[in-house]
């Protein structure tokens, strides 16, 4: 049995390539798709007619989305980028601060036992003021 001489190298290649080139496709027409519904410009008919143009006919579909609306689909990408960034760093702040860190509640009762403790809030006021705080 000869199998190196049935399947030559060349062939191996040309195989490997191919399969590259169908999974390069089959990323491509998901990332337009996801294109498609990220783009806030187009209404529900635009996107409904580009996504039926690209499922139906998909070669032709994706080739004139690219053509079409190319340029746009990395500024979008970039756009989208950036405000996951902003909510992740939004999260990030809102959760860091909620922390024993400055002008956490802990801190605030703190400062406000020791306002207390000299004599400058009666007793009445540090219990509303530490109603604000927990509250």
């Amino acid at each position: 049995m000869n199998l190196a001489y049935d399947y030559p190298v060349l062939g191996a290649f040309w195989t490997v390539m191919w399969i590259f080139l169908w999974v390069l496709w089959i990323v491509l027409l998901f990332r337009i798709i996801g294109d498609i519904f990220r783009d806030d410009t187009l209404g529900g008919l635009g996107k409904t007619g580009w996504l039926l143009f690209v499922i139906l006919l998909p070669f032709l579909g994706v080739f004139v989305y690219v053509i079409a609306r190319g340029k746009d689909m990395g500024d979008r990408e970039v756009r989208h980028a950036r405000a996951r960034q902003e909510a992740f760093d939004d999260y990030v702040r809102k959760t860091a601060g909620s922390g024993a860190g400055p002008g956490s509640e802990v801190e605030q009762l703190a400062k406000l036992s020791e306002i207390r403790s000299k004599g400058d809030i009666t007793d009445e006021e540090f219990q509303r003021a530490k109603e604000k705080i927990l509250h």
